[in-house]
């Protein structure tokens, strides 16, 4: 999980339980940094989607009933309850979810379920946020670990996005800008997107929102801000849009203008934000180049989420539908080195045992956060939800969900 520990940057807040009353002659304490306030426990970083732990007491973990608690919990709620299934939980998780899929899918598969009183969002904060935006006032939206945020999500807040959008205004250009933003980002980054007039983007459709947004016809944009992760727009702008590498600038929020000359903003195309998933981006040219070494004949198939270099070297590039797909239509043999998370690795090789599936890097690695959500955070939900009791309820404001809502309208209606 990727922290930010910018000394400046620090949280206090009156009458908060981690602050302490400073008298003459004390020495004062230092404010505990957002690092220090998560592995408490305690209070949230307002800029981040991480929050704190859930109230109450959870089951042990070890507690032999909680499989039978989960199923006797969702049978009594029946159909008031729809439990949602990121590809990325494990499988005791998955093993109770209605439906499984990406984020978008996810959040889609919710709003198609106006019926269902309690929507339990087994995923992170921003999938959770955007189930809220497309269903209706009457439904909770519910997930049941706050802390499970998501660390490319955080690497871009409205605050520091607005003050780039003033920096692109100085330099002449917001107005032949179009930002699009991917589905793995915040309420609040989506509500920017839809105030500017942009579009969201996932994995599978980064393209197709490309073309819209630089669509000379309907007289759009002549560059992109592309949200927040670098590595789609990169591989998406290079590989499948046919510009060059030199067409990219990368934005760094916590430089003065970027980091950029007015230059360098001008002559660019895509404006990528310096973002990226702490998962995916662990992958390397050397963990590409020792597993070809290790299993001759192996394809390596990786989410375009992926470095550059790392994506460039590799058989096939997809999205998390993409790369099950594939896997999926694969005949008898296939070797793959998947670079995704690992609990989807796995699932994979259990259910394709006539194939051989490895995880492209020799250190594995889980998504810390998309982990929290386990099987004692699941059953705490649920009984909750059954002794009439909702927990963890996840809310956009409506203002925020309007724009947010328009910036989503708007991939759907992508040609």
């Amino acid at each position: 999980m990727t922290v930010d520990l910018d000394p400046v940057r620090r949280i206090s807040r009156p009458g908060s339980p981690i602050s302490s009353p400073i008298g003459p002659g004390t020495v004062p304490e230092p404010t505990p940094s957002p690092l220090a306030l998560l592995l408490l426990g305690r209070d949230a970083d307002p800029a981040s989607e991480r929050g704190v732990a859930c109230p109450g007491e959870l089951p042990a973990a070890s507690d032999p009933t909680l499989v039978e608690r989960a199923r006797a919990a969702k049978q009594a709620l029946g159909d008031r309850l729809f439990v949602l299934g990121h590809h990325y939980q494990r499988d005791e998780v998955i093993a109770f979810a209605d439906v499984t899929g990406d984020s978008f899918k996810l959040a889609q598969q919710a709003a198609a379920r106006p019926a269902a009183e309690f929507i339990v969002f087994c995923g992170v904060h921003f999938m959770a946020e955007s189930a809220d935006i497309l269903t209706s006032p009457e439904q909770a939206v519910i997930l049941p670990d706050l802390a499970a945020g998501c660390s490319m999500a955080d690497m871009a807040t409205g605050e520091q996005v607005d003050e780039i959008w003033d920096v692109l205004a100085d330099a002449g250009v917001a107005d032949v800008t179009v930002p699009v933003s991917y589905m793995n980002s915040s309420a609040a980054i989506k509500a920017f997107t839809g105030r500017h007039g942009g579009t969201i983007c996932t994995s599978s459709n980064a393209k197709r929102a490309l073309d819209w947004a630089f669509d000379p016809d309907g007289g759009r944009g002549e560059k992109v801000l592309f949200l927040p992760d670098q590595h789609l727009g990169r591989n998406t702008a290079v590989l499948e849009m046919g510009m060059s590498l030199d067409d990219c600038v990368l934005v760094d929020p916590h430089k003065p203008n970027g980091g950029l000359t007015v230059e360098q903003i001008r002559n660019a195309k895509m404006l990528l934000w310096k973002g990226h998933c702490s998962v995916h981006g662990r992958f390397s040219l050397d963990s590409v180049a020792d597993v070809r070494a290790r299993v001759p004949g192996i394809r390596v198939l990786v989410h375009p989420e992926c470095r550059h270099e790392v994506v460039t070297a590799a058989d096939e590039v997809g999205s998390t539908e993409y790369i099950i797909r594939a896997v999926e239509a694969a005949p008898p043999g296939t070797a793959w080195a998947i670079g995704t998370e690992l609990n989807l690795v796995q699932r994979l090789a259990k259910a394709h045992p006539e194939q051989t599936i490895v995880f492209l890097d020799r250190t594995v690695c889980f998504c810390s956060t998309m982990n929290r959500i386990d099987l004692p955070h699941l059953v705490w939900t649920l009984e909750s939800l059954a002794a009439g009791e909702v927990v963890n309820r996840i809310t956009v404001d409506p203002q925020t969900s309007a724009h947010a809502r328009a910036a989503l309208d708007q991939m759907l209606a992508l040609p």
